[in-house]
């Protein structure tokens, strides 16, 4: 039996090209420089593509958007070590990029922060899992 559907991409809805390319190359993704000012697409390792979209383009393609942009999904990047996990949150932030959780030892056995894109959008940086550093039950993180 065939799956109903494959999970084979995910569209950000910017208002500001530029600054969200330029941030999510400082993240390490190959963006083209000859993006396109209302549409740039990354493919990613696994083949899912990750497309950002000018809040005027999305009509094209979705004919009940109401102009909003921002939301409550995290878009999640992974890190080799835990120390990069915080370099980098340093480095968005420094950037000028609003971090919404400060980097801390997470229940699941990573390093977690949470910064968000020119959008909006929660970015979280985590570290490789380790499983020895896991605990129950999670303590609320500290304050972002």
């Amino acid at each position: 039996m065939q799956p109903k559907a494959a999970f084979a991409q995910i569209n950000v809805v910017v208002a500001d090209m530029g600054a969200t390319l330029d941030f999510y190359r400082r993240l390490g993704l190959e963006i083209a420089a000859n993006a396109d000012a209302v549409h740039a697409l990354v493919t990613l390792p696994n083949g899912v593509l990750l497309q950002f979209d000018d809040t005027g383009f999305v009509p094209q393609w979705d004919s009940g958007y109401d102009g909003s942009i921002g939301g409550s999904t995290v878009l999640g990047f992974q890190v080799a070590t835990r120390d990069h996990v915080d370099a980098l949150y340093a480095e968005l932030t420094q950037a000028g990029y609003r971090g919404r959780q400060l980097p801390y030892d997470a229940f699941w056995g990573a390093r977690y922060a949470i910064v968000e894109d020119p959008n909006g959008n929660p970015v979280g940086l985590m570290s490789v899992i380790d499983k020895a550093r896991k605990f129950w039950p999670p303590v609320p993180p500290p304050p972002g």
